[in-house]
């Protein structure tokens, strides 16, 4: 499969697209590295498709071709937005694969599109990993200096809400890291966690949610978020098994969302 370039030239005119507004005296922040996007349907190989979506093995030629081919989706300016889709169902599971490319482009002069892109990351990042509780300190002084005595009530923490109540997790139930399975245990196992990726990017974050589409089974969506440069690219990738019993695998899920977010990054390096 063909792909294209995701670094970009200029304009009609020469000038560089989406250069930032100023008196070309350097006082404009630094615009970003990447003018254009990979074409998504076309960034990931037949190979990778091929271990992503093994239930497509079990279709026609015909229907495993179109299944590879992905679904663009529907953007206004594929060199600021572009996305793709996969899906392919099998006797044993479905699974699907989407893709989603943003070129950030900050208009504020004083802020680089660098800048901004970390900022439009750090939104999502913020959404699915909670903060980090605060960092232990001396207990607070009196009006006279003396150390005060501890609280009746404890301080909040990452587990608790300030009113006590245990701090809903990022899918949105009490406690833990993600949802649980039916026997509630963790939906991930240790390491496993939604948590920060190093060697990804300039930033990553991966998430790993567990749910049951009403009485069918139950189905997994891993996703990878990271940013390079002024590029946010987020991975999403589920697995439906079709016994309701069979919980899917979330090392394997996570280990192919990983090894596909690696690769796209380093297709925006080249």
């Amino acid at each position: 499969m063909l792909l294209t370039g995701c670094t970009g030239g200029s304009g009609p005119d020469g000038a560089a697209q989406d250069s930032k507004a100023g008196d070309g005296a350097g006082q404009a922040a630094a615009p970003g590295r990447y003018r254009t996007l990979l074409e998504p349907c076309g960034s990931v190989s037949a190979a990778t498709l091929r271990e992503l979506l093994p239930s497509a093995a079990d279709l026609t030629d015909e229907q495993r071709e179109r299944v590879y081919q992905g679904t663009p989706a529907v953007t206004y300016d594929t060199d600021r937005r572009a996305g793709c889709s996969w899906k392919a169902d099998g006797p044993d599971a479905s699974h699907q694969l989407v893709l989603d490319f943003e070129r950030v482009v900050s208009y504020d002069p004083e802020v680089s599109d660098d800048e901004r892109a970390q900022q439009v990351y750090g939104d999502k990042e913020s959404a699915v990993l909670p903060a980090a509780p605060p960092t232990a300190s001396a207990k607070p002084s009196t009006p006279d200096g003396a150390p005060s005595e501890s609280p009746a009530d404890p301080s909040p923490t990452s587990e608790t809400s300030p009113g006590g109540a245990p701090r809903p997790s990022a899918s949105g139930k009490p406690g833990g890291s993600g949802p649980l399975d039916p026997s509630g245990s963790a939906a991930t196992g240790e390491g496993l966690e939604p948590r920060v990726l190093t060697g990804l990017g300039d930033a990553a974050f991966l998430d790993d949610v567990l749910d049951r589409a009403g009485s069918t089974a139950q189905y997994r969506t891993v996703s990878v978020v990271f940013r390079t440069s002024n590029v946010v690219v987020t991975i999403r990738y589920a697995e439906q098994p079709a016994s309701i019993t069979e919980v899917p695998d979330s090392a394997e899920l996570q280990d192919k969302a990983q090894g596909l977010a690696r690769g796209l990054a380093e297709r925006f390096d080249e």
